[in-house]
């Protein structure tokens, strides 16, 4: 697979670094983005070696920046596939919160995890269709389906980015340009919210495999959907949740 460059967002840790050591693994040429981690990125790079085709920063909650991104990725070459992988994930008390905090809280879901991949997909599409063709993966979630309390603005936002990747399916399907998304459940990498190890064997209980996802998991997913073994399916929602919740 010659000359494939993938851009994967928010690929410094968890979920995207392991799409993006996975996607390397497998011969694409991966641009790093990330947010403010940037001794996580220089560190992949280094891991990526010759796989890697470069880091970039932005903060993807700021649509300048959004555009200035793909500027910088651009610049160096064209790309065949997104990975919108960067999201972030901010509790609300949806009746009490101040009206502030409601409304920060709402826009910041809002831009990183719909906004600019939505912005990023446009301008990858565009770069597709003048090279005939070309998939993007997006990283949804679970509660894109089910909804989850105390989390109102984050689960919403997945659901706005699940319905995207269904209608752009449809519509570029004559373009020769997929669209998928994944929808993890608990992955290994949300301990790190607060009252997360407490409520581990609650958390297990729900799931009938018995264990959370591994990152590993996520990015085996994204890589079979990059092949061209995939290429009858589109607008595809890929659940990776161990059966914990079936639709």
């Amino acid at each position: 697979m010659p000359n494939k460059r993938v851009l994967v967002t928010g690929s410094s840790r968890g979920i995207g670094r392991a799409v993006a050591k996975r996607l390397a693994q497998d011969g694409w040429d991966v641009a790093v983005h990330y947010g403010h981690n940037r001794r996580d990125a220089e560190s992949l790079v280094k891991e990526l070696g010759d796989r890697s085709a470069g880091a970039y920063q932005a903060d993807l909650g700021n649509l300048d920046e959004v555009r200035g991104l793909w500027s910088r990725v651009m610049e160096n070459g064209p790309l065949d596939a997104l990975v919108n992988n960067a999201g972030v994930y901010v509790t609300l008390d949806y009746c009490h919160a101040s009206d502030d905090v409601f409304s920060a809280t709402l826009s910041r879901c809002m831009k990183v995890n719909f906004e600019a991949p939505a912005w990023l997909t446009r301008a990858a599409c565009r770069e597709f269709v003048a090279h005939g063709g070309g998939k993007v993966v997006n990283v949804a979630s679970r509660v894109g389906h089910r909804g989850e309390a105390g989390a109102a603005p984050y689960s919403a936002s997945k659901a706005a980015l699940i319905n995207l990747t269904r209608a752009l399916a449809v519509e570029h399907a004559k373009l020769n340009i997929q669209h998928f998304a994944i929808a993890p459940g608990w992955v290994d990498t949300a301990m790190a919210r607060d009252g997360m190890k407490e409520r581990l064997p609650e958390i297990l209980s729900g799931i009938p495999l018995g264990r959370m996802a591994t990152p590993a998991d996520c990015a085996a997913v994204v890589a079979f959907l990059l092949t061209d073994e995939a290429s009858y399916l589109s607008g595809d929602v890929i659940d990776i949740n161990g059966a914990s919740y079936l639709r």
